[in-house]
């Protein structure tokens, strides 16, 4: 498949530095905000991000997790810590964030260090989702090697069984995470390629605000 020709103009309009905010985790809320509002399309999930981890030893890794919530340290997401991001994040807390919008012609990059959120914030969060998520964050043994579906599907029987309608339990090994970042970058799309990038830098717990060429 030739790839070569395949192109689009971006024609969305640019990024004004005089309307952004001091801090990019509010800047980061706001464009969120307009993404999630202006998402017409059924297949299009704007809260998706890319989450790129590394090993000790330099092994990377990237996948899509969902963005939760963002507060004034950072952007949080939930997973099983025994998965395998659970593993490196363990091993390096280092990581960065991705999210794209296409029908925006916007993206967020987040780089900075993870940290797990407060017990009490994850058992919020787990018990607010559908029980089905529930049961399936308590029975899977995420990264690991099954032998089949069907597995699964036997303990997630099993276990509405045992429970016979009590509420799931926020399992040890799961819970939130939030990245806490030191570097963010806004991108807009824009024509002949002259994208508009503009970074916050966090110098001394002060945020420094420059723009990159495309």
């Amino acid at each position: 498949m030739n790839m070569h020709d395949m192109r689009r103009q971006y024609t969305m309009g640019g990024i004004d530095e005089s309307a952004l905010l001091e801090c990019p985790l509010a800047q980061l809320d706001q464009w969120c905000q307009i993404a999630i509002q202006n998402n017409e399309v059924d297949w299009f999930e704007p809260t998706a991000m890319t989450l790129a981890t590394a090993s000790r030893d330099g092994q990377v890794s990237a996948r899509i997790v969902l963005l939760k919530g963002i507060d004034d340290r950072g952007a949080m997401f939930y997973t099983n810590y025994e998965s395998a991001k659970g593993h490196q994040l363990l091993e390096n807390p280092h990581a960065s964030l991705v999210l794209f919008w296409p029908h925006l012609e916007q993206q967020v990059r987040l780089e900075g260090s993870v940290e797990r959120v407060s017990r009490e914030l994850s058992e919020k969060y787990f018990h607010s989702r559908p029980r089905g998520s529930q049961i399936g964050a308590v029975i899977s043994p995420q990264s690991q090697i099954i032998g089949s579906r069907a597995e699964l599907e036997k303990k997630v029987v099993e276990l509405e069984s045992q429970l016979n309608g009590a509420p799931v339990p926020l399992p040890s090994f799961w819970g939130g995470y939030r990245l806490v970042p030191v570097r963010v970058e806004f991108w807009q799309g824009r024509e002949n390629r002259l994208h508009d990038r503009v970074r916050y830098v966090n110098e001394a717990g002060k945020w420094r605000r420059e723009r990159l060429a495309p």
